[in-house]
């Protein structure tokens, strides 16, 4: 693979610069197809699962009563969470004029984008009928029967639906004149389907200056999507009376959780790409040293909330909710859910305060993943725990998975490494453009250190 670090360095043409990254993913080796068929062979399982779960129903999942929310709704929650580092990325950091943000944020946004599609997939199953999920549409029946609006469940329609409008204008917009530079370097029909997504693109300041408007106003709308959206997220357990659920601490803690499992996953994701496609000039480590800090910063908002949880709950006076927070969470029957999140979330992260560690690209690879797991576990902690013990003794019981529960959640994994892995394929996932743009500044980090 020709070496992008020597290409940069050597002032090239704006024209090598275009062959060498309009496509990176073109170039990648035999890594990108074994990624491809892996991550279809589960996108398979997933259709499958799918498939016996319409067919049969939704009762070969681990659901029973008193515990109705498994797998499924801790799986939403978990991607929905993914998805909001691409947006801060994306959105926050262009109103903040953050110029490091150019070489991840099309990996974040494209990230963003198909973490919605999962998380999509498991309200809908959980209907038990998803061919009447327009339902929960408002719009004018024959039986004037309208969706319940006092229920966070319809809230949650409304806030994915535009969360995931947003997300995929603002990664369009991003792309069209990265696109057009495509479009003037492929051939045949590749070229003629670019030529169609580019819009005409031509690189004119008046189609530069309109491109700005557009990614400035909806950066303006995203921004307050990275609260809100996981807010009302949140209001699907905070409204409820469930011992563990019913707190307002939950909207910011659910926030923060969410950047955090977002931040970490971007590292997931940026550490291999950069590596096997050759981007270490473009993606150098003051990138990951900046993804770090803000992965750290998160996880320690995320711990704080750990703290604040049990106290508030002793403060309250409230008999159930001490039980819940400091009886059963960390000592009963899944005692070992809780202790595997404080162990990935708050101490993990800790290793991030080592300058060395924040340098050590797969190092961050392996903690990135350790907090990934530490996410999804909370998530189940909380969703399964507040249930399986509430105010009746009588109706308490164990949850455990079943197979379509996890085949569901091993799916939607592969699905999500697929459709990353064709976007490596088949578009720019590094912003072309701007590249272009700053290939006469000196880079960050250098040639001797990038070696390492």
């Amino acid at each position: 693979m020709e070496n992008a670090e020597a290409l940069l360095l050597g002032r090239p043409s704006d024209r090598e610069l275009t062959e060498r990254f309009v496509t990176p993913g073109a170039r990648a080796g035999g890594w990108l197809r074994v990624g491809l068929w892996t991550c279809a062979g589960l996108t398979g399982l997933l259709v499958l699962s799918i498939a016996y779960t319409v067919l049969t129903g939704i009762g070969t999942w681990g659901d029973r009563i008193p515990i109705g929310w498994g797998f499924a709704i801790a799986n939403f929650v978990w991607w929905i969470g993914i998805g909001h580092a691409g947006t801060f990325i994306s959105a926050i950091l262009l109103l903040l004029e953050q110029p490091w943000r150019s070489s991840i944020n099309r990996i974040a946004e494209s990230m963003t984008l198909f973490a919605v599609v999962q998380a999509g997939l498991f309200p809908l199953l959980h209907l038990g009928r998803a061919w009447f999920f327009y339902w929960l549409v408002p719009y004018p029946s024959t039986m004037e029967v309208w969706p319940q609006f006092t229920s966070p469940l319809t809230w949650d329609v409304g806030a994915i639906t535009t969360y995931a409008t947003i997300s995929l204008l603002f990664w369009y917009l991003g792309l069209i004149p990265d696109l057009a530079k495509a479009r003037d370097t492929k051939t045949g029909r590749a070229r003629k389907v670019f030529a169609v997504f580019a819009m005409g693109w031509r690189g004119s300041a008046r189609h530069a200056r309109h491109l700005k408007i557009a990614q400035l106003m909806l950066a303006g709308l995203a921004t307050p999507l990275v609260i809100s959206v996981h807010t009302i997220v949140s209001f699907d357990f905070a409204v409820g009376v469930t011992p563990g659920w019913h707190s307002t601490v939950f909207p910011p803690y659910f926030v923060a959780g969410a950047i955090f499992s977002g931040f970490a996953m971007t590292l997931t994701l940026v550490v291999p790409l950069r590596r096997w496609l050759g981007l270490e000039a473009v993606i150098t480590r003051r990138h990951l040293d900046l993804l770090a800090k803000l992965t750290l910063a998160t996880s320690l908002i995320v711990a704080y909330a750990y703290v604040v949880e049990p106290f508030l709950a002793w403060l309250s006076g409230a008999h159930f909710e001490r039980h819940m927070y400091l009886e059963v969470r960390p000592f009963g029957p899944y005692a070992f859910l809780f202790w595997l999140t404080v162990a990935c979330n708050v101490a993990v992260p800790q290793a991030l305060w080592l300058r060395r560690v924040r340098h050590s690209p797969w190092v961050l690879f392996a903690l990135s993943i350790l907090i990934n797991v530490g996410m999804w576990v909370e998530r189940v902690m909380l969703v399964v725990t507040s249930q399986h013990r509430d105010f009746l003794p009588s109706s308490w019981d164990v949850y455990l998975p079943s197979w379509v529960d996890t085949s569901l959640f091993l799916g939607t994994l592969g699905f999500f490494g697929l459709l990353m892995l064709l976007t490596v394929r088949h578009l720019p996932i590094i912003p072309v453009t701007e590249i272009v743009e700053m290939k006469r500044e000196e880079l960050p980090d250098g040639p001797a250190e990038e070696g390492a």
